[in-house]
């Protein structure tokens, strides 16, 4: 399956483990529950979806390489204590708390949260001395003499022996233990992760192009060349970034993260195309409302070309949606604390700065505590910093209640005016597709983009668009009328 279907089985498997019944008890008893074995390639994102789970389920998430455990830390380290047996006393070994136990124990007094997930990647390919311990583990939930705290549902990884000579063979009695699910490289499944995260258009386009090119390991006499999920999203990353500091993209920056000379070069070669096509084709003056006199040259140009377009037309109208949801939040939470501000003035030594003020170190002590506690992930982390400095801003202006109440409507009117403006460029990038290739696979394949990205799907639904509808229902209608002449066509054939 691909990481996506994996996700909601790890996601289902959770929920059911974790649910109890009316006396408290587990319905699957914790002894039943049998740890999760994801089995895939290095770099699909295995712990990123690990990271997913965690936080919509609102649990725990405590995580470890095994591979860089020993014996001991695993385990804990012995030491010797007195015991009467019988009468007689006795110097009995006994061992300090495994590391890894104690790490779910810090976790649970970090985050209140008394469930969660603990995630031991590598899992088959411990040494040969940590390996009795790993059985151990799986089949009792216990590192030596400390278990693993009940509500705590256990998830191990590993990679297939052909993309890890450290491989360890896990036997029958092993595996008929586990619940095993086995992970393939899907570049569909990424690609929706990608959007969410804001992975740079380039990439994006590219692989489209380049399918093949997604994740791809090989083994020459020079040694292993590949290239995975991780090393797209990494270098993504470090794109925006040379972007904004005007430096260059080249195929010896790119090998450092695609660990294939051939892909990292074709992919280099790609971006800088994609940057001029950036420029050749005008992008925000077609979002503008810009259509081109001469559109022949459009029309003949390659595919691959055709759909770096539509790619330019995504990333763009990506920001905006990105901005629209990002937007939502923050002022959702202003209202809320517009609210309290109304509530807390009516105390007369309360001035609405000093409302603010308090409510800014509330939600600052709040959002350390859950970063401490790894409840949060980087968007929700920068959505949090961006109130506390709006917050930060209003408290030294030092505002009236009916100020800050013009303030907040200052906002709210800007937001309404993005979402009419980016309303009106979803529309111009349809109007321009429709004039230059018509209803064709273009439109079909900027729609079917449109349709994937969680939050250009989120902008549709939470504002509507006319022309988004129009062609969704003109491109259904055609699909269906495609199906009935197909069917028809059998029945005639019969």
């Amino acid at each position: 399956m691909n990481i996506r279907e994996a996700k909601n089985e790890i996601k289902d498997t959770i929920e059911a483990y974790l649910l109890k019944d009316e006396t408290g008890s587990y319905v699957i008893p914790v002894e039943k529950q049998r740890p999760i074995l994801l089995m895939g390639p290095p770099g699909i994102g295995k712990t990123a979806i690990m990271e997913q789970v965690s936080r919509e389920c609102g649990i725990n998430l405590v995580a470890y390489t095994i591979t860089h455990h020993t014996r001991q830390s695993a385990i804990g380290l012995p030491f010797i204590r007195e015991r009467e047996y019988g009468g007689r006393n006795y110097s009995v070994t006994e061992y300090t708390m495994s590391e890894i136990v104690a790490s779910i124990y810090e976790q649970i007094e970090k985050s209140g949260i008394q469930e969660g997930i603990l995630f031991l990647d590598e899992i088959n390919c411990v040494s040969e001395t940590l390996a009795p311990t790993m059985l151990q583990f799986l089949q009792y939930k216990s590192f030596g003499t400390h278990r693993i705290p009940d509500g705590f549902v256990i998830v191990t990884a590993g990679n297939p022996p052909e993309y890890n000579k450290s491989v360890r063979d896990m036997d029958v009695v092993t595996l008929d233990r586990v619940k095993k699910i086995d992970i393939d490289a899907d570049f569909e499944a990424w690609k929706e992760y990608a959007y969410k995260t804001g992975v740079h258009g380039s990439i994006l386009a590219y692989l489209e192009i380049r399918r093949e090119n997604f994740y791809h390991i090989r083994t020459e006499v020079s040694g292993r060349r590949f290239v995975t999920a991780r090393g797209w999203e990494d270098l993504s990353r470090l794109i925006q970034v040379y972007e904004k500091l005007g430096k260059p993209v080249t195929a010896n920056t790119t090998v450092q993260y695609l660990q294939d000379p051939e892909i990292a070069e074709d992919f280099a070669v790609y971006y800088e195309l994609y940057r001029k096509y950036r420029d050749v084709y005008r992008i925000p003056e077609i979002l503008s409302g810009w259509i081109p006199e001469e559109k022949e040259t459009m029309q003949r140009a390659p595919f691959d070309e055709k759909l770096s377009l539509i790619g330019l037309l995504i990333d763009s109208l990506g920001n905006r949606f990105r901005s629209y949801a990002e937007d939502l939040e923050l002022q959702r939470a202003l209202f809320g604390i517009l609210k309290e501000i109304k509530t807390g003035i009516k105390d007369p030594e309360m001035s609405v700065s000093g409302v603010l003020k308090q409510k800014r170190m509330q939600l600052q002590h709040e959002l350390d505590r859950q970063t401490e506690a790894a409840l949060l992930d980087k968007e929700q982390i920068r959505i949090r910093k961006k109130l506390l400095l709006l917050l930060s801003e209003a408290e030294k202006e030092e505002y009236t209640f009916a100020e800050i109440k013009a303030w907040f409507g200052k906002r709210e009117a800007e937001r309404k005016q993005a979402i009419e403006d980016t309303g009106n460029e979803l529309t111009n990038a349809f109007t321009f597709l429709e004039q230059v290739f018509g209803e064709g696979q273009e439109m079909v394949i900027f729609l079917t983009e449109l349709t994937a990205g969680y939050y250009s799907l989120k902008y549709v639904r939470e504002c509507g668009n006319d022309t988004y509808y129009k062609f969704n229902r003109l491109l259904l209608m055609k699909d269906r009328r495609t199906e009935l002449r197909e069917d028809l066509l059998t029945m005639m054939e019969v």
